[in-house]
């Protein structure tokens, strides 16, 4: 005989989290900066010590500040640690990310969009 399974559904009214706000549709953020950390791991290693990876590592600073600004206004903002060109990747990809979720507005977005874009110029790649 198989086990039963109950589920209880929270009364709605009652429940307090971060979906209390409009969901922003973040996909064209999260798009660009996948794009933009794919060509940072494909690049030489060459190509990432004349710049690229420093500016990705700028992009990624500039957007853990405004996402920890956006979550805690008035906090003291903390600076994301060099880890390195190779990790310059993934901390842009965690910062794009984190930026994503802290975003409630749709100019916002836009202007996260249009930092990606540029600094994916300033990198080269």
């Amino acid at each position: 005989m198989w086990p039963v399974l109950h589920a209880t559904v929270p009364d709605p009214s009652r429940l307090v989290n971060s979906y209390r706000y409009r969901v922003l549709d973040t996909t064209s953020l999260t798009a660009v900066v996948d794009q933009f950390a794919d060509r940072l791991r494909a690049a030489p290693q060459s190509r990432l010590q004349r710049g690229a990876a420093a500016a990705a590592l700028e992009l990624a600073r500039e957007l853990a500040a405004w996402a920890q600004r956006l979550e805690a206004p008035g906090a003291e903002v903390r600076e994301m640690p060099d880890a390195g060109m190779f990790a310059a990747a993934d901390q842009l990809t965690v910062a794009g990310r984190d930026l994503g979720v802290a975003l409630r507005d749709a100019e916002d977005l836009a202007r996260a969009v249009e930092m990606v874009e540029a600094g994916m110029k300033r990198a080269g790649v």
